[in-house]
């Protein structure tokens, strides 16, 4: 009989949280395609490039003027969609969604997009973000009639559309967004149009581009939550979806429409822009690199601190170091190394295991870290347990001294707007001082960015974009949330979030 490994890599006590929720979690990333022969295939291919949004499950839907069709399956999308399967998927339109979930409810009733039958035909739907008026719009859709196939709150949306008396759906669609709240950046298909929307708040992102035709074909539209995917479709990023606007993509061209007819203050997610977000993106209108960069420079000029050394936690925490070791003047370089191969289903849950599984995800240089006192570059600190363990792996390496410096605030409040995130208990934040972290994580210094450093760093040398740090919802920052709650600290999760 083979024996577990009784691995024990330091003496002090190991903690209960799990790695994998010492990390925000964005849950989805959504795409659509219109007028192109090989949609299916087109769609597959942007979302590998979103997969960095979500790694449970992923699905696609593909119309071609007659009928619909979908393939949804848990994993990668590499996994999920091989050369077959595409082959199943055909038509000249499509939508995609990757996924990951809250607990308790990774399933593949759960995968999107998500289809339902309605007097207009079927209507497929995938959706980043989360809802947060679900309770009366869900048992008054149940008394029409509703059934409800998934725990999923998208389905809310496409059951509100299928049950609307208006009589064109593009009513029918407006109608259903006007009366939910929260966050939703949603693309959506029925046999011959697509559409996207973001909620009226602009909670996270949601970009069009456009493909050129050769040889006289016309134009292919694609949307995605992030223009990266657009690269390499070979897609040129025309704009965002506004907040609050409904585009229709149909044989008649591009229309669009506002839904909300109340104007609402912007709230766009920053954590986009600190961690989510994949650096060669365009989110909000900016780069996220350019923001990345000057939130190093902006933590260098906050909270200077004498070193031989800037090293980030990769990979969020790159773009920030190379800013800061810019701005300080103090060189740059990789001194630990990640290993990209290393899945979230590795790490364990039995106690013994945990510190291995962050040896396992990266590995110290000790050439490099050796007797230099080093500043540690890392996007957040959610329960503290990871970054301790970075720590105690810089100095076990030979760092004499290891200084911490994080890209955004403390985070003290969850979001309930599209981000898996633990509750308030446990956020180490919410509960400890900036001295009393620093001594859990056993840092030499420990400093975050200011709010207002932050809100700089993403609206910086741009003001055409119209961003300003008002663009921006901050409320894991600062516990203020952009819409109504009756109590934040006991809503309890009635349907899943997507």
């Amino acid at each position: 009989m083979i024996q577990p490994l009784d691995l024990e890599l330091d003496n002090a006590p190991i903690d209960e949280a799990d790695d994998h929720f010492d990390k925000l979690r964005e849950e989805c990333g959504v795409m659509a395609m219109y007028n192109h022969p090989d949609a299916a295939r087109l769609t597959y291919w942007g979302l590998y490039a979103l997969q960095h949004r979500g790694q449970e499950s992923g699905g696609i839907a593909s119309a071609d003027g007659h009928s619909v069709n979908d393939i949804k399956g848990m994993g990668l999308v590499s996994e999920i969609f091989t050369d077959d399967v595409l082959a199943r998927l055909p038509g000249h339109l499509a939508i995609g969604h990757t996924r990951y979930s809250t607990t308790g409810d990774s399933a593949l009733l759960n995968a999107q997009p998500i289809s339902v039958e309605s007097t207009r035909g079927l209507i497929a739907i995938a959706h980043n973000g989360n809802l947060v008026n679900l309770g009366t719009s869900k048992e008054r859709l149940e008394r029409d009639g509703a059934v409800f196939q998934t725990t999923s709150d998208s389905e809310i949306i496409i059951q509100l559309i299928a049950h609307s008396k208006q009589t064109t759906l593009v009513d029918c669609i407006a109608e259903s967004l006007a009366q939910v709240e929260g966050a939703f950046s949603i693309v959506m298909m029925t046999r011959n149009r697509i559409f996207a929307a973001r909620d009226p708040h602009g909670f996270r992102p949601l970009s069009m581009g456009r493909i050129l035709g050769t040889d006289g074909a016309p134009d292919t539209f694609v949307f995605a939550s992030e223009t990266c995917a657009f690269d390499l479709l070979h897609a040129k990023y025309e704009r965002d979806v506004e907040p609050g606007e409904l585009v229709m993509v149909s044989e008649d061209g591009v229309t669009s429409r506002r839904f909300s007819a109340q104007t609402v203050p912007n709230a766009s997610c920053i954590f986009e822009h600190v961690y989510f977000a994949r650096p060669d993106s365009r989110i909000y209108g900016r780069w996220v690199q350019k923001s990345r960069e000057e939130m190093g420079r902006q933590l260098a000029r906050e909270s200077a601190v004498e070193a031989d050394l800037v090293v980030p936690v990769p990979d969020s925490g790159v773009t920030a170091a190379i800013g800061y070791a810019t701005e300080s003047g103090i060189p740059f370089n990789l001194g630990l190394i990640r290993n990209h191969y290393v899945g979230r289903t590795f790490i364990q849950p039995e106690q013994r295991v945990r510190d291995f599984g962050v040896r396992m995800k990266l590995n110290p240089v000790r050439s490099l870290l050796e007797g230099k006192r080093v500043i540690l570059i890392d996007d957040s600190i959610i329960r503290g347990t990871t970054s301790r363990k970075i720590v105690r792996m810089v100095r076990a390496a030979g760092a004499t001294e290891v200084h911490l410096r994080i890209t955004c605030p403390p985070t003290i409040s969850p979001c309930f707007y599209g981000v898996d995130t633990p509750s308030k208990k446990d956020l180490i934040a919410a509960n400890k001082s900036v001295e009393e972290i620093r001594q859990f994580i056993e840092a030499d210094t420990l400093a975050y960015l200011s709010l207002p450093g932050l809100t700089h760093s993403c609206t910086t040398g741009e003001p055409a974009n119209g961003l300003s740090p008002a663009s921006f919802c901050t409320a894991c920052y600062t516990g203020h949330y952009p819409t109504q709650w009756v109590d934040v600290s006991e809503i309890l999760p009635a349907v899943a979030t997507v």
